[in-house]
């Protein structure tokens, strides 16, 4: 009797080790946040805005890195395959999560699978950008000059959100355009700038800066309407009737993580986001806070996932 009972003790013993820390334990150490594109990035961005906030929180350090590439798809994979312990975290976007299993013939990670939703944080549109000597005034002239050029003009984009963008405008515009592959969004930027593509996508973030510093004119953004962010600037649909392009971040972790560690997650976020200093930050970006948690994050992905998978099959995008 007393060998069963030692052998319960240490089988308790060892079972208690294996499990999660409780959640009011939670971190209990350095946490670390995957950004799928690069430095400078919006996403990198926003993940230091949100991991800083985070860490005043909960008390332990929020560590952004920066893992580029594949559209995204290499953070993810890493993070998918991650220990789901609440210690690594993605900065996941519309591309990650939504649009990358349209692009790809054979995905490494399921978005809807393999991941656990923790918190939307922001959403914005993107910036139709050239350089300002380009020989279209405004979108109108843009877009007639793309159509009486077809093939000339190439476009460079550096997360799926710029190829989508750009596939929906030749496909609704009539236009056919080069498409050139980046890491990242401020590569692409700079290339225009250098006068090695036509135009490109941007995050307000980059495009706002650009264009006041006069390296680059903004011909359009890509929401459903004007922004108030930058009314002067007309919107996409105003040539293109229903375009409409609203890329997305928000952390996710991997799928198993304890519904206790997110839910802490979750209510941190929420916390820090609602303080209007770190609206104004996400505002200076041209970014608006739109939180959603939880139950409400994973609906807003799988809609989005069904979404775009039939938009990029409209823009005949064909996957890699």
């Amino acid at each position: 009797m007393r060998g069963l009972l030692m052998m319960a003790v240490l089988f308790g013993a060892c079972l208690g080790a294996a499990l999660p820390a409780p959640a009011q334990d939670y971190p209990n150490r350095a946490v670390r946040v995957v950004v799928p594109f690069p430095a400078g990035s919006t996403p990198d961005q926003v993940a230091r805005i949100a991991g800083q906030q985070l860490q005043d929180a909960l008390g332990q350090a929020f560590v952004i890195d920066d893992k580029p590439g594949a559209q995204g798809a290499i953070a993810a994979t890493e993070v998918a395959k991650s220990a789901h312990d609440g210690y690594t975290l993605l900065l996941g976007t519309n591309t990650t999560q939504a649009q990358n299993p349209g692009l790809f013939k054979k995905l490494s990670y399921d978005p809807a699978r393999d991941f656990t939703p923790v918190a939307r944080l922001s959403s914005t549109s993107l910036m139709l950008v050239v350089k300002p000597d380009f020989p279209a005034k405004n979108l109108a002239e843009f877009l007639a000059y793309a159509r009486a050029h077809p093939g000339e003009l190439s476009s460079g984009y550096g997360s799926a959100a710029g190829r989508i963008a750009t596939g929906m405008m030749e496909s609704m515009g009539g236009v056919k355009m080069l498409s050139v592959p980046y890491k990242g969004v401020p590569q692409a930027a700079m290339d225009v700038i250098s006068g090695q593509i036509s135009f490109t996508f941007v995050d307000f973030a980059i495009g706002l800066a650009q264009m006041k510093g006069g390296k680059l004119k903004v011909l359009a953004v890509t929401s459903s309407a004007r922004t108030p962010l930058a009314p002067e600037i007309p919107a996409l649909a105003e040539e293109l009737p229903g375009f409409e392009f609203s890329p997305w971040y928000g952390l996710v972790a991997p799928a198993g993580t304890p519904r206790a560690v997110v839910q802490r997650l979750y209510e941190a976020a929420r916390k820090e986001m609602a303080k209007p200093e770190v609206a104004g930050r996400f505002t200076a970006l041209g970014l608006e806070t739109s939180l959603l948690g939880l139950e409400e994050f994973d609906v807003f992905i799988k809609s989005e996932l069904l979404k775009w998978t039939a938009r990029i099959k409209q823009a005949g995008i064909p996957p890699e």
